[in-house]
């Protein structure tokens, strides 16, 4: 798992989802380092994404982490995820249907705010990262009315740092309140620590950014759980 973790936070090095420098995020949080899922913007590169969705579901399934019947993406980075996912499994041998929502519901033709299969059974959340945890509600709520239950939700990075504000910082992170409201699991592709370890590897791109690995343990002492 760590093996693949790693290879991944090459991957995103590489096509330019992660990026190293003074970022400000959407809370006013001032971070050395930004990750930008929009930028796995060409289809080799979204295969090749999938593909690490998919060996982390495998695997995560083997170990008994999670059950499943199906996939749901929420709109809108959630769509193209959750297909590219099915493809990838389907590729491994694993048929699974899957469905994702519109944010507004549609007035003709099928209707409703559904598109693809039905939600029925353990439905598995697929989307990019975890920030507040309010969108993912929302899929957990809608996969509950439809009479489903949700399975889990796969990410591709989870930043393990805590939620608040400087003066009011929680002692849990995002994914861990949202796990903890919800009841769901939430699983990741990598996490803020396998950055840590491939920064501190052989890997060409970990020579060129090492630079930014005391900001990044700075980060990790001041907002890590």
């Amino acid at each position: 798992m760590q093996e693949r973790s790693e290879r991944f936070i090459e991957f995103a090095l590489g096509a330019g989802v992660l990026s190293f420098g003074e970022f400000t995020t959407k809370s006013g949080r001032r971070t050395p380092y930004f990750f930008n899922a929009g930028r796995f913007d060409h289809g080799a590169s979204l295969r090749q994404l999938a593909g690490f969705y998919a060996q982390t579901i495998l695997a995560a399934r083997a170990e008994g982490r999670i059950e499943f019947d199906m996939l749901f993406g929420p709109a809108y980075k959630g769509i193209a995820l959750a297909a590219a996912t099915a493809m990838a499994l389907a590729e491994s041998g694993l048929d699974v249907p899957f469905s994702y929502n519109r944010k507004e519901a549609k007035d003709h033709g099928e209707g409703g705010v559904l598109v693809g299969a039905p939600l029925r059974g353990r439905v598995l959340i697929i989307d990019d990262v975890i920030t507040d945890g309010a969108a993912k509600r929302e899929a957990v709520e809608l996969i509950r009315a439809h009479g489903a239950q949700p399975a889990g939700v796969v990410i591709m990075l989870d930043r393990k740092e805590r939620i608040g504000s400087d003066a009011a910082l929680s002692s849990e992170s995002a994914v861990q309140a949202f796990e903890r409201t919800t009841g769901t699991p939430v699983i990741s592709i990598a996490g803020f620590d396998d950055l840590l370890r491939f920064l501190h590897s052989g890997s060409a791109f970990a020579r060129s950014a090492r630079e930014v690995l005391p900001a990044l343990e700075r980060y990790r002492e001041r907002y890590g759980v």
